[in-house]
């Protein structure tokens, strides 16, 4: 057990150093807070304190509060502003088919005075009114309008 207890500085910097390569070879924060509780334990581990559960118990509880105190501000910082397109005003309007519409095939739509490729989890004949749902690039996703 001595032996263990002298490499537990080593241990928690091999934490530290796989945590902040970690977070750098990803977009989304996701190790960051890992990398805070591994400093924490191996300032712990390097003053001699505790032992290796008390280390790993502050390693955790480092690791949780900074999640849980930044996460929030840090998602919505990463998740930045939505900017809407021109495009995003023909969602919820009517367009008439074109072309028809199946789940394997894309067809046509005309909307706004402009035609779009389109696609839909149903077969929808040429003439028929739908609504649009979504854009995806150039493609709008459709759902059959509800007749009265």
């Amino acid at each position: 057990m001595f032996l263990f207890t002298n490499y537990l500085p080593i241990l928690w910097l091999a934490v530290v150093v796989s945590m902040v390569i970690l977070e750098a070879a990803t977009y989304q924060l996701v190790a960051i807070w890992f990398a805070l509780g591994g400093i924490g334990a191996l300032l712990a581990a390097t003053a001699g304190l505790w032992g290796f559960r008390g280390q790993f118990t502050l390693f955790v509880a480092i690791s949780v509060v900074s999640l849980i105190g930044t996460r929030p501000f840090i998602r919505k910082v990463l998740r930045g502003k939505r900017t809407p397109t021109n495009a995003d005003r023909i969602i919820g309007q009517e367009a008439v088919v074109k072309e028809p519409i199946s789940p394997l095939k894309k067809g046509r739509v005309h909307v706004s005075g402009l035609d779009w490729s389109a696609s839909a989890t149903e077969e929808i004949p040429a003439g028929a009114v739908v609504e649009i749902l979504s854009i995806e690039g150039a493609t709008v996703h459709v759902c059959p309008k509800e007749r009265p």
